[in-house]
């Protein structure tokens, strides 16, 4: 069952845990038993130093470019091991 968040008008916000078929139907303070409303908040997110979030975003964001090995032997590919129908790289 998820945790919902409701506010009641007298004694303020307070957290109970319910179905999601009842999700969004009011319930009673558990305080006064005056209806109270379910509030809708954002999801908690963890927020990681900007530096750090600024690089992998910056990493992630433009493909590296990388340099083949070059291969000592001759440049016809021949099929040592693997599987036969796949072509060389």
């Amino acid at each position: 069952m998820p945790l919902y968040e409701f506010r009641c008008d007298t004694c303020g916000s307070f957290e109970t845990w319910r179905s999601m078929a009842q999700a969004s139907e009011p319930m009673l303070c558990p305080s006064c038993d005056t209806l109270a409303q379910r509030i809708y908040s954002v999801a908690g997110l963890i927020l990681t130093p900007s530096t750090s979030l600024s690089r992998r975003i910056e990493q992630s964001a433009e493909p590296k470019v990388q340099q083949r090995q070059s291969q000592s032997h001759s440049h016809h590919h021949k099929h040592h091991h693997g599987r036969p129908w796949m072509i060389g790289h």
